[in-house]
């Protein structure tokens, strides 16, 4: 989502990290502005949330597992009765993403200042940029770090990868580590 103030549109300038993943997906985020919006989202939870515990406890249900059972073959079954709308066609919906990986997408992005010493601050530390052969050095160059799930990171210039790092902040690749082109043009001679 964008950023937004309570009862205010939201700000499609400023993006918060899942609005930014959503677009890039392609996926337009549609705002529920509307008190009727925001009405049936919340019945629903209200559903969930006071009938629930009132089913268990009818049911007689105290266990955990037990209560897992009544949901699968009970509780969702006669819901899903109740509200589910037939789908209009058959097959599915979903189509196979061909692009860039979904890795780089559904992480966090934030742009940094590269500084005079070509590093670049993140979260209390310090990533060196390594020598690079496009570009003698990155300073005062705007870049994004991408912070993965599993603690490692990665500078991008563009779409270009300049290093990625540990979850420490050591260098573990850069764009330099694969061959460039005009060495590749040098082994066939």
């Amino acid at each position: 989502m964008a950023y937004r103030r309570s009862g205010g549109r939201v700000d499609k300038t400023r993006l918060t990290q899942v609005y930014r993943a959503l677009q890039q997906l392609g996926i337009t985020l549609m705002p529920a502005y509307s008190p009727q919006a925001r009405g049936r989202s919340e019945r629903v939870f209200r559903t969930l949330q006071d009938r629930l515990p009132h089913e268990l406890a009818l049911a007689g249900l105290t266990e955990m597992a037990a209560a897992n059972r009544y949901l699968a073959e009970r509780f969702l079954p006669a819901h899903n009765r109740r509200v589910a709308v037939p789908a209009a066609e058959t097959g599915t919906a979903f189509v196979p993403w061909i692009g860039t990986p979904l890795a780089e997408m559904l992480c966090v992005q934030e742009e940094r200042v590269v500084a005079n010493d070509n590093t670049v601050r993140y979260q209390g530390r310090s990533l060196q940029l390594p020598q690079d052969p496009h570009r003698f050095h990155y300073v005062k160059v705007t870049v994004r770090v991408h912070a993965y799930p599993d603690g490692t990171l990665a500078v991008f210039h563009g779409p270009r990868c300049l290093a990625r790092y540990s979850a420490e902040g050591v260098l573990r690749e850069t764009s330099s580590m694969t061959r460039p082109p005009h060495t590749l043009r040098r082994a066939r001679r």
